[in-house]
């Protein structure tokens, strides 16, 4: 793992500190620029810009490996133009080899990224909670794990291995995978697909380093919905909450399309929408108008 000191200024300097001072950090999944502020209100340390975000609410695709670089990057730089919270990118299987790693690495930390994480499957990939994965060879992934360290201008960027070897090749290989990778100069393990707390468990007991295991603790998936307190207890050092919010604003629109279409009115779902006053309270809209009217009158 990298001991890696830096101005703390910038994204992965405070992605680094959020790691020291939480424990496990709680990661949340931000799907646009306004979730990403609602995020910070409510005091999150860190956000996550998922792959399956990327593909599912801004291109209208499945989570395939199906967009590209340009595609992530564009929705990066919305959050973090935004909201200054570090932000963990998740970059799929690095869209390419080397000199692609490379330039993904300029990019990431050019539109203000803290973090990514890379995985080990193969280039036409799946969602890591989906039968028939398959992944590259170890030498592979180190490969890809060494472009990115190599190519990484910013010694604070934070660089995350994940591996989906667990479902394929079971725990003693993952766990001889999750060893290289940070040998590699991976700062910290991804570690998919987890099923028991003992198996993060025993993440943690091979690596024997600070900060060195991250849950994905998303719903509908192989992974119980472990808890903070759970996840401590076995030296877990984040939980990442991909799509949570997302999928509850998902199942809202739905009930609101449904009642307009068939009742004629949203009047019975008024309950389950944000007011008007918590939206600009959120955006702090009312600070934007102050200085409106501020302009207004100094033209009177």
């Amino acid at each position: 793992m990298s001991n890696m000191h830096s101005t703390p200024n910038t994204p992965g300097a405070r992605f680094r500190a959020a790691l020291r001072e939480e424990s496990p950090l709680q990661i949340v999944g931000a799907i646009n620029p306004y979730t990403a502020m609602m995020a910070k209100t409510l005091g999150y340390r860190a956000l996550y810009l998922a792959g399956a975000g990327v593909a599912n609410y801004s291109h209208g695709l499945p989570d395939l490996g199906i967009t590209t670089l340009n595609d992530v990057l564009g929705d990066l730089r919305r959050v973090t133009d935004a909201c200054d919270l570090p932000v963990l990118v998740d970059v799929d299987t690095g869209f390419g080899g080397a000199f692609t790693i490379a330039r993904m690495m300029k990019g990431l930390i050019k539109d203000g990224a803290a973090a990514l994480h890379m995985e080990d499957q193969v280039q036409l990939k799946r969602c890591g909670h989906r039968p028939g994965k398959e992944i590259v060879s170890k030498e592979e992934m180190l490969d890809r794990i060494k472009a990115a360290v190599d190519a990484r201008t910013d010694p604070s960027f934070f660089i995350i291995a994940r591996t989906d070897a667990l479902a394929i090749e079971g725990l003693d290989r993952a766990l001889d995978r999750a060893e290289a990778y940070m040998e590699a100069g991976a700062d910290m393990i991804f570690a998919e697909a987890c099923t028991t707390l003992d198996e993060y468990r025993a993440f943690v007991s091979r690596l024997n380093r600070p900060h060195s295991v991250l849950a994905n603790i998303t719903e509908f998936s192989k992974t119980p919905n472990f808890t903070t307190d759970q996840l401590a207890d076995v030296g877990v050092s984040a939980a990442l909450y991909p799509l949570s919010a997302a999928r509850a604003m998902n199942a809202a629109a739905l009930k609101v399309y449904e009642a307009i279409r068939h009742q004629g009115t949203q009047k019975d779902t008024l309950g389950i929408m944000q007011t008007r006053e918590d939206l600009y309270k959120f955006l702090d809209y009312h600070s934007y108008e102050a200085r409106i009217d501020a302009l207004f009158s100094k033209a009177k």
